[in-house]
């Protein structure tokens, strides 16, 4: 699954060690998942959870062990206060028994998905208040469950451009390649040079602000750092329709429109990359998340 390395101006652990946090995070995913699976196929589950955390006990069941992964993946180093809604979150989430492998893995993806928001939200020190509606938002969840462990996401970021801040589109760095992402979904989307777009539909006609505005900028501005930093990795935009289809006869070459009769082809290449991490890849989100903005209070430790 991809990484969220930065969700709009919250702060991001990975703003302090992208290096350290992108491989740890794929080790963390793969031992998490052999882990519950083995105790899953062992029958080690039960629905009733138990919202106490035993630290020191030898081989936890599944439930504890779950609970356990994850209250140590949400601190870091040495700091290990007792997280109450932390513990609450496990004790209400599991509901019910995993009577499948495919409802496992469920289960473990949308954990992972809470998982990575509170990465991408907090520090050891600090945190951001989370907007709830990041943990139903369909396309950060397609970005995040839907792709390689490899690809580093910044969802909407918030850039300083000048000393203001800038909101861009999906930001996808991939091995090979950095993705610029903007979504235009509908039954049908005509594009034009204009400032608007049109999406028609059964419902009639409506106007959108043509994404290409910002699909430009977003690629302007991780040009131009990455020409200051001497990182040399291709970047590309996209235009993205996943269900419709997107009619624009003139359209830029330098711009991909991906809508239904290419997306299954576009996709599938993205998702066959078996490339690891690479160097350049971390070095390029490190300097992007240098010039990021983020808004972010001292953390507060509550015991109970």
């Amino acid at each position: 699954m991809g990484q969220l390395i930065k969700l709009q101006d919250y702060i991001s652990r990975y703003e302090t060690d992208v290096y350290r946090y992108a491989s740890e995070f794929i080790r963390l995913k793969k031992k998490q998942w052999e882990k519950v699976k083995e105790e899953w196929e062992n029958g080690e589950t039960s629905p009733s959870v138990d919202t106490s955390i035993e630290w020191l006990e030898e081989r936890p069941s599944f439930w504890q062990s779950m609970k356990r992964w994850w209250k140590r993946s949400n601190l870091e180093e040495e700091i290990k206060p007792v997280v109450s809604e932390e513990e609450r979150f496990f004790a209400s989430l599991f509901v019910t028994e995993p009577k499948t492998l495919d409802e496992l893995k469920v289960l473990f993806l949308e954990k992972m998905v809470q998982l990575q928001i509170k990465w991408a939200s907090s520090t050891v020190k600090y945190e951001s208040i989370v907007d709830k509606k990041f943990y139903y938002e369909e396309p950060l969840k397609y970005f995040l469950q839907r792709f390689p462990d490899t690809y580093l996401c910044l969802y909407k970021p918030v850039f300083l451009v000048k000393s203001a801040p800038v909101e861009l589109d999906i930001i996808l760095v991939s091995p090979t390649a950095t993705w610029c992402v903007t979504f235009a979904e509908g039954e049908i989307i005509v594009g034009s040079s204009e400032r608007f777009w049109t999406e028609m539909g059964k419902g009639g006609e409506k106007k959108l602000v043509n994404p290409l505005i910002s699909l430009y900028r977003t690629e302007k501005i991780i040009a131009d750092l990455y020409e200051r930093y001497a990182i040399e990795l291709p970047i590309k935009k996209v235009v993205l329709n996943r269900t419709g289809y997107l009619d624009y006869r003139y359209a830029p070459n330098d711009v991909l429109l991906i809508d239904k009769r290419y997306y299954d082809q576009w996709f599938a290449s993205l998702r066959s990359l078996t490339a690891p991490l690479k160097h350049v890849q971390l070095k390029a989100t490190f300097h992007l998340l240098q010039h990021c903005y983020s808004h972010y209070y001292e953390r507060q430790w509550h015991e109970e």
